[in-house]
């Protein structure tokens, strides 16, 4: 099928694990990663639903986004919001129609230049040599907005 998809959490744990995957592919299967046979699932990071209505949001702002829509205040049962910790807190179903099923999925196709930043990323953060981490640290830690750790 030419195709291998990498299904990792979709919280900052998950972009760890895709970071050190797609540096091992990088690193050790450059082909696979070159002809174009290396994809990400996007797995949703939470469930938004009211009464039969349901939504899959991927990031805060969708969330934030079916939280208004669904809250109009008609009188209906309340928003249930539920954070997917990890892909083994989906049902079976769940993970099927939101990550899995061909015809609904999505899945982002990743390029050389992806699996470089990703084998960049993964020697200054996890290499041996500490003075790039620190400077890395140093010079990004003002942007962090929302932490999840």
């Amino acid at each position: 099928y030419h195709k291998i998809i990498l299904m990792t959490d979709a919280d900052v744990d998950g972009a760890h694990i895709r970071t050190l995957l797609l540096t091992f592919f990088y690193r050790q299967m450059p082909e696979l990663v070159e002809a174009g046979y290396i994809y990400i699932a996007q797995p949703p990071l939470y469930r938004v639903a009211r009464g039969k209505e349901e939504y899959y949001a991927y990031d805060e702002k969708e969330r934030e986004e079916y939280s208004e829509r669904l809250g109009n205040g008609d009188g209906k049962a309340s928003i249930n919001i539920q954070r997917y910790k990890g892909l083994g807190e989906m049902n079976p179903d769940q993970l099927w129609n939101t990550t899995m099923d061909p015809e609904r999925r999505t899945i982002l196709k990743v390029t050389i230049e992806d699996a470089i930043l990703a084998d960049h990323i993964f020697q200054t953060l996890m290499g041996d040599e500490v003075e790039p981490r620190r400077l890395f640290i140093e010079q990004n830690a003002k942007f962090v907005s929302n932490l999840d750790i």
